[in-house]
């Protein structure tokens, strides 16, 4: 089971530092926020928040977005099974105004963006492939 330690998230096996912490929200905000994204949430499996940054203008509601959000990606990962998939790892929702955009980034984490009409798709996700491979060597360090 993991220690306990003050200013860490642990998680079953595993625990990140604040330095780690810091070090995913930075690669959030360079990557993400400062090229148009609204907000983006890391969380776990269970919808639980490991980092999050917006850019100042957003009024969502993060916790029920990723309470949501990991139910949403439970019950495509289901259908995934139905249809002969083992997963389907990346999701987009387009609203008229604001769109969501879901990644796996391992087996315990998923990316949640929310971004608008001034980020073109294909920039989108070439930015988020590019935080996820930054946040998983992070992981992959502890």
């Amino acid at each position: 089971m993991a220690s306990y330690e003050e200013n860490s998230v642990s998680f079953t096996e595993n625990s990140l530092d604040q330095r780690q912490l810091e070090e995913i929200e930075r690669i959030l905000h360079s990557d993400l926020i400062s090229n148009g994204v609204h907000c983006v949430l890391l969380i776990d499996l269970a919808g639980n928040i490991i980092a999050k940054d917006d850019n100042g203008a957003s009024r969502i509601d993060m916790y029920s977005l990723a309470a949501l959000s990991a139910a949403n990606f439970g019950a495509v990962e289901a259908m995934a099974k139905i249809v002969g998939e083992e997963e389907f790892a990346l999701l987009f929702h387009k609203g008229e105004s604001e769109s969501l955009y879901f990644g796996k980034v391992n087996n315990e984490l998923l990316i949640i963006t929310v971004f608008g009409k001034e980020i073109s798709l294909g920039l989108l996700r070439m930015k988020v492939a590019d935080a996820m491979e930054h946040i998983r060597k992070i992981w992959r360090k502890f």
